[in-house]
């Protein structure tokens, strides 16, 4: 009942409500029929998207690509249950962070990078944390998963792209922030970090 096989399930099913849970919460912010005027745009911030994308097509892909099973599997299972528990904290805790993130920015929330009318700097909720805590959920997001279903190696190689992506896009981000808030956007960052608490 409890082997490693029985983990890998688990971990997996349990991953895909986590991304279900994860992608309900952009659409349920959706607001169609609310038209907010942006002041300032940057599309470039797209770039640093792709890049987030492909960092989670490369942990799904290198598995397929390979036809393995869950790396879960082949552990003893007293470390299958580990790894799993600790995947579906990381996924469950990433996606409550990221509803709770989009939920502080409200109609703020976007794709590109922009400054819209009574724009507000969130310093509150999740943002006492991060600056960027949608970005410290995707990255847990992609974390739990590469435990769930990826080797070491393609893992860490998903991670470094993502985090090009996203410092790309926290770059773009941030010094619109600066341009709108000025010395108000300095004391924010200068006392939260970015993406990662103690690192970055």
């Amino acid at each position: 009942m409890f082997t490693a096989q029985t983990a890998a399930k688990v971990a997996f099913y349990g991953m895909i409500v986590c991304w279900w849970a994860f992608g309900l919460t952009f659409w349920l912010r959706r607001h169609p029929h609310t038209r907010v005027r942006a002041t300032q745009r940057d599309l470039s911030s797209y770039f640093g998207m792709a890049l987030q994308a492909a960092g989670y097509f490369f942990v799904w892909w290198f598995p397929f690509l390979l036809h393995r099973g869950s790396p879960i599997a082949q552990r003893p299972e007293w470390l299958a249950w580990v790894i799993t528990i600790l995947a579906l904290a990381i996924g469950i805790f990433s996606a409550w962070f990221v509803n709770s993130a989009a939920s502080h920015l409200g109609k703020q929330w976007s794709l590109a990078a922009r400054i819209v009318e009574d724009h507000d700097l969130i310093q509150d909720g999740p943002y006492r944390f991060v600056r960027n805590p949608i970005y410290s959920g995707m990255l847990g997001m992609l974390i739990a998963t590469g435990l769930t279903v990826s080797p070491l190696p393609p893992l860490l190689g998903a991670v470094a792209i993502f985090l090009l992506g996203t410092y790309i896009r926290v770059r773009i981000e941030e010094r619109l922030l600066r341009e709108t808030f000025g010395q108000k956007f300095d004391a924010f960052k200068s006392k939260v970090p970015a993406v990662i608490p103690g690192l970055w």
